[in-house]
């Protein structure tokens, strides 16, 4: 008998197509912090975390037992400043899978225009298997 085989992460459930948002309010946590010089606008990470929320969301009933997914890749257009207040809606809707690999076209808007748009990428991966690459790299005494 040879050794067991893992089941395969089966990404197959993931269809372009499919979509993720997240509708949130602009807060002072999410606006520029390092440039006094600025108004108080949603800052690019900020705006980054949201889009990548709206990815999740998408994927998120897809996604089989003890199954994640991580990023792997961003290209982001931060094209238009939002004000402290503003309303801001993610969209996050797949456009090509390719085994575990699936790629999104994202894109936000704040009720007046679109603020962003670009690329993102994840990889479906096994929680444990993530779990155990992290617990990897901490130091023997926090493992």
């Amino acid at each position: 008998a040879g050794a067991q085989s893992r089941p395969r992460i089966m990404p197959s459930r993931i269809r372009p197509g499919d979509t993720g948002e997240i509708t949130f309010q602009v807060e002072g946590q999410h606006a520029v912090s390092f440039d006094p010089a600025m108004p108080p606008v949603l800052s690019t990470p900020w705006l980054l975390w949201f889009l990548e929320h709206a990815a999740l969301r998408a994927l998120a009933p897809r996604l089989g037992a003890g199954e994640v997914s991580v990023g792997t890749e961003v290209e982001l257009q931060h094209l238009a400043p939002t004000p402290v207040g503003g309303m801001v809606t993610c969209r996050a809707r797949v456009v090509a899978v390719d085994g575990a690999a699936v790629a999104f076209h994202v894109e936000a808007h704040d009720g007046h225009e679109v603020i962003a748009r670009g690329f993102h990428r994840r990889r479906v991966v096994r929680a444990a298997g993530l779990a155990r690459r992290v617990a990897a790299k901490l130091p023997p005494a926090s493992r």
